[in-house]
């Protein structure tokens, strides 16, 4: 019998990280990061990536598995995930998902993107297209066919525009429309889906908080010896949120002042987008870590879920069956916790795989 899976969401700078780490402690449990950019090597400071000391303390799945210049897909990480948790479970121990990537975690939770599969000669042209007029061009086309889906796609992120031309080609129908229909569908049965959220003042001081320390620690130091290794500085990790500014910086394009306004914005854009794309998952429980105390808010979801798993195995004991799929705890379910002096109001809305290991003469040639 699976206990039903924790997944903990919430937008860059909520807090996520230091939450997680407790409730693992208190619940025994492992995580699998569902990052985008704390997967790949070398992205530390600018992925708010855990520590090493805090690694040590939980063990963390899906952290540090890539190089920059490696692709990841939804149906990889789902792949790689599956692995973790089913590693995870077999040593006696439980997962919990962590993540603000909200296209990996529905993959995750609700299955992979049903779209059509890919067409390989038809994805072959793509790509000699995008070598021979530049991928740029590539990314004006699909704004002219699919301007939402070139709206949320960088200009730069060969993988994804490629993608999203190969579907409307060969359905008609723009990426996003069918996204649209895949985020209306209805979720699996086996996660608790758990969000994390602040108000918008304070969710800014934080960002703007973790911005300047970022750039204290050295951002652009790590990003310059990325560089020094040989990784192109218009890969999509170079150029996704802080990377970007900071590679602009490097190149004289602007100045340090400049670069940390430009992060700071992008990084208030990019949790809008996540809290965008969280909304739209049905039965989420909400947790404000700006109406009540981190601890509060550790010991409700770490209460909620020994509940959730002791009434499973307690109807899983009356039944003398397993239940497969473990039901729903999520949908349709609004709860107060109340501890000592504070009360949360929790509100529904609608293994591991080995590094490629890279050899000198690949860290030192320059990457296309």
């Amino acid at each position: 019998m699976r206990h039903p899976i924790p997944v903990i969401v919430g937008p860059t700078a909520v807090g996520k990280t230091d939450l997680s780490l407790a409730i693992a402690l208190r619940c025994d449990a492992e995580i699998v990061s569902a990052d985008s950019r704390q997967i790949y090597r070398y992205l530390d400071i600018g992925t708010a990536k855990p520590t090493p000391a805090q690694r040590q303390a939980v063990p963390h799945h899906l952290v540090d598995l890539l190089d920059p210049d490696d692709d990841l897909n939804a149906a990889s990480f789902v792949r790689m995930a599956w692995d973790c948790i089913r590693t995870i479970e077999a040593r006696g121990k439980r997962p919990l998902v962590v993540g603000g990537s909200g296209m990996y975690i529905r993959a995750l939770t609700d299955g992979l993107f049903p779209g059509p599969g890919a067409h390989t000669q038809l994805r072959a042209a793509l790509e000699a297209e995008a070598r021979a007029i530049g991928v740029h061009a590539l990314h004006d086309r699909l704004g002219e066919v699919d301007p939402h889906a070139a709206a949320r796609i960088h200009p730069n992120d060969r993988i994804r525009i490629i993608r999203a031309l190969e579907i409307y080609t060969l359905t008609g129908t723009p990426i996003s429309q069918w996204q649209h229909q895949w985020q209306q569908a209805p979720r699996r049965q086996d996660f608790i889906l758990i969000g994390l959220t602040r108000s918008r003042e304070d969710l800014h001081r934080r960002i703007a908080a973790r911005t300047q320390a970022m750039l204290r620690q050295g951002l652009a130091a790590e990003v310059q010896a990325i560089l020094d290794m040989g990784f192109s500085p218009t890969l999509p990790t170079l150029q996704s949120v802080g990377y970007g500014a900071m590679v602009a910086y490097l190149a004289g394009e602007i100045d340090r002042t400049q670069a940390g306004e430009l992060i700071e914005r992008q990084t208030r854009r990019l949790a809008k987008r996540q809290m965008t794309w969280f909304r739209r998952l049905a039965g989420i429980r909400w947790f404000s870590l700006t109406e009540m105390s981190e601890a509060a808010v550790v010991a409700a979801i770490t209460a909620m879920l020994f509940e959730v798993w002791k009434t499973q195995a307690d109807e899983v004991s009356s039944e003398s069956v397993d239940l497969a799929p473990p039901r729903c705890a999520c949908v349709g379910v609004t709860e107060t916790f109340t501890l000592g002096r504070e009360s949360c109001r929790v509100g529904t809305s609608q293994g591991t795989v080995e590094p490629r290991s890279r050899g000198k003469e690949e860290t030192a040639r320059g990457r296309e």
